[in-house]
């Protein structure tokens, strides 16, 4: 019986510890950074995935993780198991996107002069400019092909035409609840996207 235990514990292959190869990395070997990519890779984009929406901007980030993975590795202590390690690393990384994309404010006050809102004003980097064309193609696409014509004329009316909910519910003869639930259904299908 011990003979077909070592038998058997002979064919399966553990996987390498996070911690070994972490030492490898330090000590130059690029294989094994490539396993810890490989190990960490789906997991990360996963979980970057979630938290951005832009898939430009999930690729740049993964990227971004995995290269400050590379650069601080020797930050790694071993306090704590490597993958918390790494999703701390990732955390932050996200974190850090989300305070570069902070929008510009401007006060709209009526003291305010005109030259103050020219001056605060900017022309979007090409990185915006190609985001907004991206996510303009999916919420027509949205709009052609997941809407009924029903909510599409709805949303219409109201976002596009400031159209009240009690003026479209008359004009189009339903009731104000009827209104309400397709444009709450039709909002529902363009934020998703």
């Amino acid at each position: 019986m011990a003979a077909s235990i070592a038998a058997l514990q002979s064919d399966v292959t553990c996987p390498t510890p996070d911690e070994f190869l972490v030492e490898r990395v330090r000590a130059g070997d690029q294989d094994a950074f490539e396993e810890l990519y490989d190990r960490y890779f789906t997991r990360v984009h996963h979980f970057v995935a979630r938290r951005l929406r832009n898939r430009a901007d999930v690729d740049e980030t993964v990227q971004e993780v995995f290269f400050s993975i590379f650069s601080s590795i020797d930050s790694f202590r071993g306090e704590a198991p490597f993958g918390a390690w790494v999703f701390g690393l990732t955390r932050r990384t996200v974190a850090s996107r989300f305070k570069k994309r902070t929008p510009l404010l401007v006060a709209l006050g009526d003291d305010e002069s005109d030259s103050a809102f020219h001056a605060t004003t900017r022309e979007p980097d090409p990185h915006e400019v190609y985001e907004c064309s991206e996510r303009l193609a999916r919420l027509e696409d949205a709009v052609s092909s997941e809407l009924t014509d029903e909510q599409r004329q709805l949303f219409e009316l109201h976002h596009l035409e400031n159209r009240s909910i009690q003026e479209i519910a008359g004009l189009l003869s339903k009731s104000e609840d009827a209104v309400k639930s397709h444009l709450y259904r039709a909002r529902k299908v363009l934020l998703a996207r």
